[in-house]
């Protein structure tokens, strides 16, 4: 009786930890460049006898689904759509290099070029700065270039490059921030052919729709394993009066 038990319970646990990251997708789904988490469901057998005929679940966050989401015009010049699969360079608040699709850039009060998470954008050299005269444009290449409205007839001075990293063949994972990083350490190479759309932003890939009928059939399997515990308790019931009588 204790198979079906165990195993109704880590079924259980798993359909827990399933409606949490389906809890977590709903609440960004309106986040810029938000990438759902994807929860990975497995069959976990115990080995050796007579353990094997019991089969517990494990469910745990393995990745994100990396398909782009919808990207909408701005008109503003600092906010940017990345147009390829590569991600952009942050400084995280531990200091080290993460990465993100969040393009909704702005200048701190310390004149860094930040998100809307207020994370540091990161280029070549480290943190982006701009400087307080001129008026800030991104080019396609991430490129970021400044012109001083006094002197229009000067070219415009290049500040700074975006980094754009390219993580497809690397282990990236997501943390508990919201953010990419290399798995072990380490940082991405930047991706020469990255480009990105100035006056834009990427949405959340998260379809509301597809995460409400998740969050639906997550607690009808919850319900469920629930109710197979109550059979196993009155089947045990069962078992033991039938054992007194005798």
């Amino acid at each position: 009786m204790d198979r079906l038990i165990h195993t109704a319970l880590s079924g259980m646990r798993a359909s827990m930890d399933s409606q949490r990251v389906i809890a977590s997708n709903m609440a960004n789904a309106n986040t810029l460049g938000f990438r759902a988490e994807m929860l990975d469901q497995r069959a976990v057998t115990i080995e050796g006898q007579p353990n094997e005929a019991r089969a517990m679940q494990t469910a745990s966050v393995r990745g994100a689904n990396m398909v782009a989401g919808e990207v909408v015009d701005t008109g503003r010049d600092l906010d940017i759509a990345i147009e390829t699969d590569a991600l952009m360079a942050v400084q995280a608040a531990d200091g080290t290099e993460a990465y993100t699709r969040r393009g909704d850039l702005s200048v701190s009060a310390t004149g860094l070029l930040v998100n809307g998470e207020g994370r540091p954008v990161l280029g070549d050299g480290g943190p982006i700065t701009i400087p307080p005269v001129g008026i800030p444009a991104i080019a396609p290449d991430g490129t970021i270039t400044i012109a001083d409205p006094a002197t229009p007839e000067q070219a415009p001075a290049e500040i700074g490059r975006i980094k754009l990293a390219a993580w497809e063949g690397s282990p990236v994972s997501k943390g508990l921030d919201g953010l990419f990083r290399v798995e072990g350490g380490g940082i991405l190479p930047t991706d020469e052919a990255a480009t990105v759309k100035s006056g834009a932003l990427e949405q959340s890939n998260v379809k509301t729709t597809e995460v409400l009928v998740d969050m639906i059939d997550a607690q009808r399997l919850f319900a469920m394993r629930s109710k197979v515990i109550s059979t196993a308790r009155e089947i045990d019931e069962s078992g033991a009066q039938l054992m007194r009588l005798g």
